[in-house]
């Protein structure tokens, strides 16, 4: 199958790693990231903010080709903002074209419609803590599939009870593969969240961010 891309328009690429997927309902497996560069939100608790301006612009056609060279099925177009680059659509066509499945952890603060069907799309829903909760993309919502996950990062019993809302709100559990309850690494006791959740008996998935306990949370290309 050919993955050659015409005219092969240019990303901005901050790092591209194999990795294990830290988070999400593909949590463990192996995968690979490609970090974008750019992105238009603060929110309080990022940690990727070297990805804000670092990067150099790489032709599609290359980026695909040290995708491939991995040889893993799994892969994850991330940020920064994947989606304020618009060649990140056509990377994501050709990675489902490659036959790969393909992943985009994404912000919600931009129109998500336009992203292959394939793609898994994991979306971001800002909460208060984040300062940047005016931010999110409502319309996005009934864009939703069960191919598709919804991540909550909660800092505070504020943020949980907003999420828990939204959740609710917009029937989420029922509408997508997976809603994600994410507590802030350093943050909030992990076990707090867990009791909340058990305690409104929510059909949500909590999770951890693994790579942070494998390796240093700090570290890159992990």
């Amino acid at each position: 199958m050919s993955t050659a891309v015409s005219n092969s328009p240019k990303l901005t690429v901050n790092e591209i790693f194999l990795s294990v997927q830290g988070e999400s309902s593909w949590a463990g497996l192996p995968c690979v990231f490609v970090r974008l560069t750019g992105c238009d939100l603060r929110c309080s608790y990022c940690d990727t903010t070297y990805a804000f301006t670092e990067g150099t612009r790489r032709p599609l056609d290359e980026v695909l080709a040290e995708v491939l060279a991995f040889d893993c099925p799994l892969v994850e177009v991330t940020g920064g903002e994947p989606l304020l680059q618009p060649a990140s659509l056509e990377l994501m066509t050709a990675l489902c074209d490659a036959g790969l499945t393909v992943l985009l952890e994404t912000s919600g603060a931009h129109d998500i419609s336009k992203v292959d069907s394939r793609v898994h799309r994991i979306m971001d829903l800002k909460t208060p803590d984040s300062g940047e909760c005016a931010r999110n993309l409502e319309s996005n919502i009934r864009h939703l599939t069960q191919r598709d996950e919804v991540k909550f990062v909660i800092n505070s019993r504020t943020d949980y009870e907003w999420a828990r809302q939204k959740a609710c709100e917009h029937s989420l559990p029922g509408r997508v593969q997976a809603v994600l309850f994410s507590p802030v690494f350093g943050k909030i006791d992990p076990a707090s969240l867990v009791q909340w959740i058990l305690e409104d008996r929510l059909q949500v998935r909590f999770q951890l961010q693994m790579h942070k306990f494998i390796w240093d949370p700090n570290q890159r290309g992990v």
